[in-house]
């Protein structure tokens, strides 16, 4: 009886703020009881919480003793969950489905699926996120379907479709013999997954079409192919120089906004930090100077672990021995700046990994490899806001901030998998999920 009665609170809660979205009244008020509150930013849970959410915003946090619950709120009884700030994965690929390479993979992607199909496919991609936590996405660029993330941020904005808070990059920059499709004819002109640029002034106009079309961030590719060295070691492919990164950053800064440079190691990463990137993608292969750098400058570290598990070739080829040296490195490079203190955010490099796959996965790499669990929580959440220049609105439970509220069964402290059930979610204050 007693769930029976929370979806109807929860059916009565999703009534009125469609009326509200309608008419303009007084905004709903809603009240959730959290049994456990994990609120984004404190170190340690608190018990037995009110939270009073007027509109899309909360308005206050306490303690059942000292709560005041206003007349007429839709009450939400989640006493006997842990309750947390929606979470923040801040590398994703929306118009990406972890190609099948037996169905052409990758290029098929780009050369046999109509942009319409893979709207419609980042539409269902998106609506998996929300439906798992994920109430903001940073999602990393189309990968040769142009424009198509801020058309589907657009769609979720106005209310067309369900999805999480979109940061998109549109196109991603990267330069000539630097990214698919590759291995073709050499007479053919082949589509790419990226725009493709030679020279600061051909780099900084694409930054200024990516800015002007609906870019929140610009990314760029420092680095391309990987393989193993004569020596054993993980060697990545360079790809902008120094002088064309500084002019996209230039461009990006001067707007406002910030630049994600996807680089594994090497020359191509020392490039990046030099060229003033906000945040390194991935980088799997961190060197000492690497990290002073980063810590000197303050740039964000997103390492994307997980997906550096999947789909390995067999242990006897180039290809097989590339993909363990790559998780190896990556494993030891994530110790280490979590060790210095790098400023590290959750990211799952989704669409690499197909979107039916748990995307809070990564939280148990993370942990496996000596992050503590509410650290890790904080990555998805209070820290990633910063670097989204989203402090305090999203990714804490507090007054003022968006209502965007997840909610678990047990103990994600003691077991950090729980965050792969999520099992109540609401975004901007509305229920997507309940069960």
């Amino acid at each position: 009886m007693k769930i029976v009665l929370r979806c109807v609170v929860i059916h009565s809660a999703l009534w009125a703020l469609a009326a509200f979205g309608q008419s303009g009244a007084t905004p709903p008020v809603i009240v959730i009881r959290a049994g456990t509150l994990i609120d984004g930013k404190s170190d340690s849970p608190r018990h037995d919480q009110v939270i009073v959410i007027r509109g899309n915003r909360i308005e206050s946090v306490s303690d059942t003793a000292n709560a005041k619950i206003p007349a007429g709120a839709a009450v939400i009884d989640l006493s006997q969950q842990t309750v947390l700030p929606g979470l923040i994965d801040s590398h994703t690929h929306i118009f990406l489905q972890g190609e099948d390479p037996a169905k052409g993979g990758y290029d098929a992607n780009i050369l046999t699926e109509p942009l319409a199909m893979r709207a419609a496919r980042a539409t269902v991609s998106a609506r998996r996120a929300l439906e798992q936590g994920f109430t903001t996405l940073r999602d990393v660029e189309t990968e040769g379907a142009g424009y198509g993330d801020v058309g589907i941020k657009q769609a979720i904005e106005g209310g067309y479709i369900p999805g999480p808070r979109l940061f998109v990059v549109t196109r991603a920059i990267s330069t000539t013999g630097g990214y698919p499709l590759e291995g073709y004819a050499p007479e053919l002109d082949m589509p790419k997954g990226a725009q493709i640029v030679d020279g600061p002034v051909e780099a900084r106009k694409a930054a200024r079409e990516q800015l002007d079309h609906g870019a929140d961030w610009i990314k760029v590719y420092m680095t391309h192919r990987s393989w193993v060295g004569k020596n054993g070691e993980l060697v990545s492919q360079p790809t902008l120089t120094v002088e064309e990164l500084r002019a996209i950053v230039d461009e990006a800064h001067g707007w406002g906004k910030k630049v994600a440079c996807h680089a594994y190691g090497g020359i191509g990463l020392h490039r990046a930090l030099d060229g003033g990137c906000d945040s390194i993608e991935h980088g799997l292969d961190l060197d000492e100077a690497a990290i002073a750098q980063m810590l000197k400058q303050g740039t964000w570290y997103v390492p994307t672990l997980a997906v550096y598990y999947t789909d390995w070739a067999a242990a006897d080829t180039l290809g097989g021995q590339r993909d363990r040296l790559r998780a190896s490195v990556h494993e030891v490079s994530f110790r280490k700046a979590m060790k210095a203190g790098v400023k590290t955010v959750f990211g799952t490099d989704m669409g690499g990994i197909p979107w039916t796959e748990p995307i809070a996965q990564e939280f148990s790499r993370m942990v496996a490899f000596g992050m503590a669990p509410m650290d890790a929580i904080r990555a998805a959440t209070s820290r990633a806001a910063v670097m989204l220049d989203m402090e305090g609105k999203i990714g804490v439970v507090s007054p003022g901030a968006f209502a965007d509220i997840v909610a678990v069964s047990g103990d994600p402290l003691s077991n950090i998998k729980t965050l792969e059930s999520v099992q109540f979610v609401m975004k901007d204050g509305q229920v997507f999920r309940a069960k």
